[in-house]
C-alpha cells in the first residue's frame, strides 16, 4: 500500500519558522529555495538535532503551495509506490533502512529523478558512514548534503521558550534550567519533556515550577510510560 501524503502544513510545531537555525543556516535557506527538479538533499547528524524538522517546514511550505509530498521512514508498511503527481518525496531515517525498505528507497529515488521530483532524505551519518546498498548510498550522496549540528544551551533555550509561548504556557527561568542542566539538549527529548509537563500541568491544575516537574518525574520516571 502507498504511504499516504501527509497533511503536515496543518502542524505548527514543525515549519520553517518555528526551526531554530543556530549553525544550520545554510540547510534552512538551502530548504527554503528548494525548487521543482532541484538537485536531492541529504540532512545527516545526530538524532534530536532537528533533521526531520526541516524536513516536516519543507513538506508542509510545499503543501502550502498546493504540491503534494510522499514521506517514507524505515518501518513503514511496503511497498513504496511512486506517484508522479508527487511534488516531494522525502526518505526519512535512511541509515535504518532493511534490505526490502532500501531496494523500495532506490527505485523511488529512480523514478523521482526521472519525473523531475526532488528528494529531500534524513540519516544520522553522512553517505560515506551509511549502511546501505552502494547504488542508494552514492544517490543519496550526489546532491546537496548538510550536516545538522545539535543546539547549544543559549539556542534550545530560545527552542524551548518559542514553543512554550506558542502553546500559551509559561516557563521560569527556573524551570528551563532544571530542563537544560539535567536533561540532554536533544531538542526531541525535551520536546516530549515539554508536552509531558504541559499535560500534567493541567491535569493537575498547578502553574509549571520546578517542583511540579520534580513531581512529574518522580510519579512518572524521566521517560513516558
Amino acid at each position: 500500500m502507498r504511504q499516504l501524503p501527509l497533511l503536515i502544513a496543518s502542524d505548527p510545531a514543525h515549519t520553517f519558522e518555528t526551526f531554530v537555525a543556530g549553525g544550520n543556516a545554510l540547510a534552512l535557506q538551502h530548504l527554503r529555495g528548494l525548487t521543482r527538479q532541484a538537485a536531492p538533499v541529504l540532512l545527516w547528524g545526530p538524532s534530536g538535532a532537528g533533521k526531520t524538522h526541516l524536513l516536516r517546514g519543507l513538506a508542509g511550505s510545499v503543501q502550502q503551495q498546493g504540491g503534494r509530498v510522499s514521506w517514507f521512514s524505515a518501518g513503514d508498511d511496503l511497498p513504496w509506490q511512486f506517484d508522479e503527481g508527487d511534488t516531494l518525496i522525502v526518505l526519512d531515517g535512511c541509515d535504518a533502512f532493511d534490505e526490502a525498505e532500501q531496494h523500495a528507497a532506490f527505485a523511488l529515488f529512480v523514478q523521482a529523478t526521472t519525473h523531475g521530483i526532488p528528494v529531500a532524505a534524513a540519516a544520522r551519518v553522512p553517505p560515506i558512514d551509511l549502511p546501505l546498498r552502494e547504488d542508494l548510498r552514492t544517490r543519496l550522496g550526489w546532491g546537496h548534503i548538510f550536516a545538522i549540528e545539535p543546539l547549544g544551551e543559549s539556542e534550545a533555550r530560545g527552542a524551548l521558550r518559542r514553543e512554550a509561548d506558542r502553546r500559551g504556557i509559561f516557563l521560569s527561568d527556573d524551570v528551563m534550567d532544571y530542563l537544560l542542566t539535567r536533561f540532554s539538549r536533544d531538542l526531541k527529548h525535551l520536546m516530549r519533556l515539554l508536552d509531558r509537563l504541559d499535560e500534567f500541568a493541567l491535569a493537575h491544575k498547578r502553574a509549571i515550577t520546578v517542583p511540579l516537574l520534580k513531581q512529574m518525574l518522580a510519579e512518572e520516571g524521566p521517560e513516558p510510560t
